[in-house]
């Protein structure tokens, strides 16, 4: 810390801009302060000034330093401020024209960036800094906490989505529920696979288990697809099940399989850009292969469940009495015993 002597610098008509300055481009050190070229290579290199590391780091050496007056004379620093041993910052680094102080961190082996960033909230709570002081996440935690909510809403409207086209491919309203069963019971294997394979629940594995989410359910809709082709053609609901399951299971196989297969590169591949593949595609092997089995087993009795409650509504709405055709007069109750009986 530097205390100026007020007598000498009017004196000498010095202002804390010449320090300032001076100490700037000795200590801090000025990048170009003029460009060199090699004659033997011809290339340009920048010229930067700076004093040696043994003069800038010892206080008496600074206080010599030479500092320009008005008048073009040199004078010692120490002959201008008293130099006083004190704590502060190297540097000061400014966003929205406020002083900042960035705290930069890697996650460790075993950790998720979300638990990470609640724990250093609750470490900055704990410190009770003044009311002028706020905290921000930034880099890839503010594009994680960004980016979860726009997740959220792409979830949400791709499941809508898929039902509209599915309700309008089936003319049905109750067999895309069943299709889209298949859905949730893919979420749980996937993170398990996450969890297995080492690797985080971030943005990338998100973008699997949306990309998931389009592929999961192509199971669901051979069985049902397949079952109303029976049905349509006489086979009882029982038996349509069945052999719609039995006809199906091939092709389901097969196609589980070469998905599997299509993403395996993916998961075991290496190189630039290796981390982010391998989430999407273990995501995308472990829930499609995980939720197999209990896909084949659930849309079965989803679709024999969801089937027995349309029934039921359908039946409902057949008993309820419809309104009286236009000009034709509703019955009127009559009495026991009443005079206008014969």
């Amino acid at each position: 810390m530097f205390t100026s002597t007020a007598s000498q610098g009017l004196a000498l008509m010095h202002e804390i801009l010449y320090i300032a300055s001076a100490l700037r481009l000795m200590v801090g050190g000025e990048e170009r302060v003029s460009r060199f070229r090699d004659p033997n290579l011809g290339e340009d290199y920048d010229v930067e000034l700076r004093l040696q590391a043994r003069d800038r780091s010892a206080p008496g050496r600074i206080a010599e330093l030479g500092i320009p007056t008005r008048d073009g004379r040199l004078v010692r620093l120490d002959q201008l401020v008293h130099l006083e041993p004190a704590m502060t910052a190297p540097r000061v680094d400014r966003l929205d024209r406020q002083r900042q102080v960035s705290l930069r961190a890697s996650i460790a082996p075993g950790y998720a960036l979300a638990d990470r960033l609640d724990a250093l909230r609750k470490i900055a709570a704990d410190m009770n800094l003044p009311p002028t002081y706020t905290t921000r996440v930034s880099g890839r935690g503010r594009e994680l906490e960004r980016t979860f909510t726009e997740f959220l809403w792409a979830f949400a409207l791709s499941v809508v989505l898929m039902y509209i086209i599915l309700a309008s491919q089936f003319e049905s309203l109750v067999h895309p529920l069943t299709i889209l069963l298949s859905l949730p019971l893919a979420v749980p294997f996937a993170l398990w696979s996450l969890d297995v394979s080492g690797n985080t629940l971030n943005l990338y594995s998100a973008l699997g288990i949306l990309v998931l989410f389009g592929v999961v359910k192509k199971n669901a809709i051979l069985q049902i697809d397949h079952t109303n082709q029976l049905r349509a053609r006489g086979l009882a609901r029982r038996q349509a099940i069945l052999r719609a399951n039995r006809d199906r299971l091939r092709p389901i196989l097969m196609t589980t399989l070469s998905l599997v297969a299509g993403m395996l590169p993916l998961a075991l591949g290496s190189g630039p850009g290796a981390e982010e593949r391998r989430a999407v595609a273990v995501v995308v092997i472990g829930g499609q292969s995980l939720s197999l089995l209990l896909t084949l087993i659930v849309t079965p009795v989803a679709y024999s469940w969801f089937d027995d409650l349309g029934r039921l509504f359908r039946r409902r709405e057949a008993r309820a009495p419809g309104p009286a055709p236009d000009g034709a007069l509703a019955p009127l109750p009559v009495r026991a015993g009443s005079d206008d009986m014969m």
